[in-house]
C-alpha cells in the first residue's frame, strides 16, 4: 500500500456516480502528506508555447529514497495533464526527481499512454515536435507570460459572430449596441469542401454589414485553438481533408482581406469571459460552458487574456480508475464526460431514462430537459450529480485560475437546469471549501447577456487603425 496515490471520498457524493473522486481533494491530500513527512523536495513544472511565452507552477513531492514516491507518478501526471490543457505548450520542463520527468517523458511520447497529447500539441496545434526535458529546479526557466489586451473596442460600425458546430450567430453592433441579429443553423462539421465555410461566413458577415452605414471592423469566436487569427484545430472543419487545411488556416485572413477591415478571431471561450468581464465591470472571470463539450475562457486580474489554451474540456476533474473515457483523446475522466450534454446521456441509464437512440444530440438534449421541466426524479439528479461535479472541480480549478468570477453557461443550463447545478455546486463548496465559497461569486448570465452581450464582446475585439490595442 506504500505505493497508493490516495483517491479521498468526497463528502458530498453525486447521487448518479457514487465512484467520483475529485482531483482537489486527492491532490490536497498528498502535497499535505508530503508536507507532514518533512517537506520533501521540489518538484517544478514549465511549459513554452510558440511565442515564447512560458507558463510554470511549483509544488513539492516525496524524494525518490522515500517509501511513498511511488504515489508521486500519478500525482505528477495528472498534474501534468491540467497545466499541459490549462496553459498549451510544446515544450516542457520537468524540475525535480528524474524518475518522475523520466516517467512524464515516456508517457507523453508516441509509444506512451498520452500519444494523443504529444501528437496534438505538438505537431498539430504548436508545430514543433512535442518535447519532456527532465531537469534540475534549478534549471526550469523563469515564467514569461505574455497576458495582452482583449477588446472592449466598442467605437464605430462592428459585426461579432459566432461559429458553433450547429448554428452560426452573427450582429451589427454600432458604438456598443446590437442593431441586428440572426441565427443560422449550418452543417459545419460535416462539410469536407472549405468554400462551404467561406461561402457561409461570408454570407453573414455580409448580412449583418447591409444594417449599418458603414463597415469598421470584424470580431468572432469559435471553438477551437486560432494562433495570430490562424486556425490551428477546430472541430468545425475537422472533416476537411489534410491536402486543403491550408484553405482553413488562411479563411480568416482571407476574410480581412476582401472586406479591408481589421479582423480578429479567438477561442469562444476567451470571449465568454471577456463578456463576462464586461457585464459584471470586473476582472478575474473564469467562463465554462455546458454545451455538446465544455468550453473555458479566463480573464485574468488586469482584465487580460493570457495566450493560454484553456482547452479544459480534456482536463482531468475525477480521479476514479473506471471514470469514462473521452473517445477524441482516449484519456479517462476529463471535463468534456462531465460539463457538456454527454454527460446528460451518460448519466440517463442510472437515471432511469431512456433516450430516444436514433435522435440527433440537440433533441435528445431537449428530451432530457423536457422530462426535467416536468419533475422527474431521475432527471432532476442528473443536473444535481452535474452540480456536485461543478462543485468540486470549480474548487479544482480555483487553485490554477486566481478568480473572482464564475459564470456558468451553454445550453445545459437552459431552464431548471441552471439553477439545479448552481445550487449543488454553492452546497459543495460551502460544505467543503468555504474559502472557495466567500471568495468566488458563481452565478448564470441572464438571457440578454448570453445572447447579445457575446456578439457585441466579439465585435470588440479589433482595435481600429491607429486605436491603442
Amino acid at each position: 500500500m506504500s505505493h497508493e496515490f490516495f483517491l479521498p471520498e468526497p463528502r458530498i457524493v453525486p447521487q448518479l456516480d457514487p465512484g467520483f473522486r475529485p482531483p482537489v481533494l486527492a491532490n490536497r491530500a498528498f502535497v499535505r502528506e508530503v508536507r507532514e513527512a518533512g517537506g520533501g523536495v521540489p518538484l517544478v513544472i514549465a511549459m513554452e508555447r510558440s511565442d515564447g511565452a512560458v507558463s510554470r507552477y511549483e509544488t513539492r513531492v516525496f524524494p525518490e529514497s522515500h517509501p511513498r514516491f511511488q504515489a508521486g507518478l500519478p500525482f505528477a501526471e495528472r498534474l501534468f495533464k491540467f497545466l499541459l490543457w490549462q496553459w498549451g505548450g510544446w515544450r516542457s520542463w520537468i524540475g525535480g526527481p528524474r524518475a518522475i520527468g523520466r516517467h512524464l517523458r515516456d508517457t507523453y511520447s508516441p509509444g506512451g499512454a498520452r500519444a494523443f497529447d504529444y501528437q496534438f500539441m505538438g505537431e498539430d496545434v504548436y508545430e514543433h515536435t512535442f518535447t519532456v526535458i527532465p531537469c534540475d529546479p534549478s534549471d526550469v526557466p523563469p515564467a514569461r507570460e505574455s497576458g495582452q489586451p482583449l477588446g472592449r473596442h466598442l467605437d464605430g460600425c462592428r459585426i461579432g459572430f459566432d461559429l458553433g458546430a450547429s448554428d452560426r450567430k452573427v450582429s451589427a453592433v454600432i458604438d456598443g449596441e446590437a442593431v441586428y441579429s440572426e441565427e443560422v443553423v449550418w452543417t459545419p462539421s460535416s462539410q469536407s469542401d472549405p468554400e462551404y465555410h467561406y461561402r457561409e461566413i461570408r454570407k453573414a458577415l455580409e448580412t449583418a454589414a447591409a444594417h449599418m452605414p458603414r463597415l469598421d471592423a470584424i470580431g468572432g469566436s469559435s471553438a477551437g485553438v486560432y494562433v495570430a487569427d490562424t486556425v490551428r484545430v477546430a472541430s468545425l472543419f475537422r472533416a476537411v481533408p489534410k491536402d486543403r487545411y491550408g484553405e482553413v488556416r488562411s479563411l480568416f485572413h482571407r476574410l480581412r482581406r476582401e472586406f479591408g477591415v481589421p479582423l480578429s478571431i479567438v477561442n469562444d471561450g476567451d470571449v465568454t469571459a471577456l463578456a463576462g468581464s464586461m457585464s459584471l465591470e470586473d476582472h478575474s472571470v473564469l467562463g465554462i460552458a455546458l454545451g455538446s463539450s465544455e468550453a473555458a475562457g479566463y480573464v485574468n486580474a488586469e482584465g487580460n487574456i493570457t495566450g493560454w489554451l484553456n482547452e479544459l474540456a480534456f482536463a482531468p476533474v475525477d480521479y476514479q480508475p473506471d471514470a469514462p473515457e473521452d473517445e477524441w483523446s482516449g484519456d479517462r475522466g476529463v471535463g468534456a464526460r462531465y460539463f457538456s450534454q454527454q454527460c446528460v446521456f451518460r448519466l440517463a441509464p442510472a437515471a432511469g431514462i431512456d433516450l430516444p437512440a436514433d435522435a440527433v444530440a440537440a433533441e435528445k438534449l431537449k428530451a432530457a430537459q423536457a422530462l426535467l421541466e416536468s419533475g422527474h426524479q431521475g432527471a432532476e439528479a442528473i443536473w444535481r450529480t452535474m452540480g456536485v461535479y461543478l462543485g468540486y472541480t470549480i474548487a479544482h480549478y480555483a487553485e490554477f485560475y486566481p478568480l473572482r468570477h464564475v459564470l456558468i453557461l451553454g445550453r445545459c443550463t437552459s431552464g431548471r437546469g441552471g439553477t439545479l447545478l448552481l445550487d449543488e455546486a454553492r452546497r459543495v463548496l460551502a460544505a467543503e471549501f468555504p474559502e472557495v465559497a466567500s471568495g468566488v461569486n458563481i452565478q448564470l448570465p441572464d438571457e440578454k447577456s448570453r445572447r447579445v452581450g457575446q456578439s457585441i464582446a466579439a465585435a470588440s475585439l479589433p482595435a481600429l487603425e491607429g486605436e491603442k490595442r
